[in-house]
């Protein structure tokens, strides 16, 4: 079977994997890292602390397996492996792909959040932050409109190059819930010694990071408007 071919059956797989698992770090990640920026001090900092050391700190397969217990042993709600693709049907797709995509999701919301604190601390400091703030806006105004978007450029980097490793680097989860994408792809290629399939798959890798970055570049000048001068 071509290299091609094989590559392109089981990446979807794994994009579909990275995308979901970056929307909930996105979605946990950067709510965090405001509030805690905004309300520094308070028990709110404190808890969106806890939460990004509890993120960085629990393993993939510990916690992998800690959700396949709850939530397919005990409570019967998810399937515990396998992977049913979007085109066949779509709610059995994200019932397969919602844990693991969690479990992947779990340590990026945490980085996130540490990287948007840092940034909305360093914006909400500034001249331009203190002019509107003098100008009588409101804080919600100040803080989602002025604050946050000039703050969104480390997150772009961050985000862009997580989903990079995501797609590399789901070695170990996509075990564990023994879903066909890129990751296994790659281990069973190595056991086998393939060497075809590997010098695909790093090609593929290394393409899929230049993109990444491409895009990230073209996203900072969306976001902040005195990049397009």
């Amino acid at each position: 079977m071509p290299v091609r071919e094989l590559i392109a059956q089981k990446l979807p797989v794994t994009l579909q994997l990275g995308s979901m698992a970056i929307l909930i770090a996105f979605c946990i990640g950067i709510p965090a890292g405001i509030v805690s920026a905004v309300k520094k001090g308070t028990a709110w900092d404190y808890a969106a602390n806890l939460f990004a050391l509890w993120g960085i700190s629990t393993p993939n397969f510990w916690l992998g397996i800690l959700l396949i217990f709850l939530f397919s042993i005990k409570l019967g709600w998810l399937p515990a492996s396998g992977y049913v693709p979007l085109t066949e049907d779509w709610r059995a797709s994200l019932a397969a792909t919602i844990m693991p995509a969690f479990v992947l999701g779990n340590a990026i919301s945490a980085i996130l959040m540490r990287h948007t604190r840092s940034a909305m601390l360093q914006v909400l400091e500034s001249d331009y932050v203190r002019t509107a703030r003098a100008k009588g806006l409101s804080e919600r105004s100040v803080i989602l409109k002025h604050a946050m978007r000039n703050a969104l450029t480390p997150i772009i980097t961050l985000g862009a190059l997580e989903l990079g490793t995501l797609l590399s680097g789901a070695v170990l989860t996509e075990q564990i819930f023994s879903i066909p994408g890129f990751g296994k792809l790659i281990v069973d290629a190595v056991f086998n010694r393939d060497y075809a399939v590997v010098q695909g798959v790093v090609l593929v890798t290394a393409t899929v990071y230049i993109t990444l970055n491409l895009v990230a570049d073209v996203a900072y000048v969306l976001v902040n408007p005195r990049l397009r001068g």
